[in-house]
């Protein structure tokens, strides 16, 4: 039987549409369906944990719902700024636990990588760690990685929420309110968002690419000058 608020969710999408009836966005439509706001907020707070989990689909979905009267559009954007919060926190706390100490016996035994680089790492974290968690949350997959060093480096919780909280209402505000405008028409926003992150994946991919090369050279020259 099709409930209250999935039925006008359903009945508003164009035949020639697909309907979200399964995948993510059939699960996310389940949970705002069950929820409402709370449910996009859920969906969205997991996908700090499971990147694969796209906000760049539940969150435009939270718009349309919205649209529909299922909750407002206000909710809309509490509720997903919240569930980016709690996620973030999550990643964050993970951090904390890990602790500065622990991290730098994990790199020392990895492979490639050095402690020094950790520690310049670490050093341009704490000089730009605000910026880098504010606009980390409005890239995709850093989104949710920003949370761990933020957390290792014991960046105060108060600064992690309030960057935490700005960056990711930009960001839900950008894909709910299209949504919102969209319509039946929300899932036209998640083939541009999936190719800016196809071009960010390829960029890191690129970048991680070339400090490795540039590590395994350098090994070999102190070798040959050895």
């Amino acid at each position: 039987m099709v409930d209250q608020v999935t039925a006008p969710l359903l009945a508003a999408i164009p035949a020639d549409a697909a309907a979200p009836t399964d995948g993510i966005a059939g699960w996310a439509l389940s949970l705002m369906d069950r929820l409402g706001g709370v449910g996009a907020g859920i969906a969205i707070a997991l996908e700090n944990f499971f990147p694969p989990l796209p906000s760049e689909v539940i969150l435009p979905l939270a718009g349309f719902a919205a649209s529909l009267g299922s909750f407002t559009l206000f909710g809309a954007l509490f509720w997903t700024t919240l569930g980016s919060l709690v996620g973030a926190l999550g990643l964050y706390a993970a951090g904390r636990g890990i602790g500065p100490d622990r991290i730098r016996r994990i790199v020392d035994r990895l492979p490639l990588v050095d402690v020094d680089d950790l520690d310049r790492t670490t050093a341009w974290f704490e000089r730009h760690g605000g910026k880098a968690v504010f606009f980390g949350r409005m890239v995709p997959l850093f989104r949710s990685l920003i949370s761990i060093p933020a957390g290792v480096t014991r960046m105060p919780a108060w600064r992690f929420v309030l960057f935490t909280t700005a960056g990711s209402l930009i960001w839900n505000s950008i894909f709910v309110f299209a949504g919102y405008g969209l319509g039946a028409n929300w899932s036209r926003v998640e083939p541009y968002a999936s190719t800016f992150q196809n071009i960010v994946i390829g960029a890191v991919v690129l970048f991680a690419g070339y400090a490795v090369v540039k590590r395994v050279r350098k090994r070999r020259a102190q070798s040959d000058a050895n």
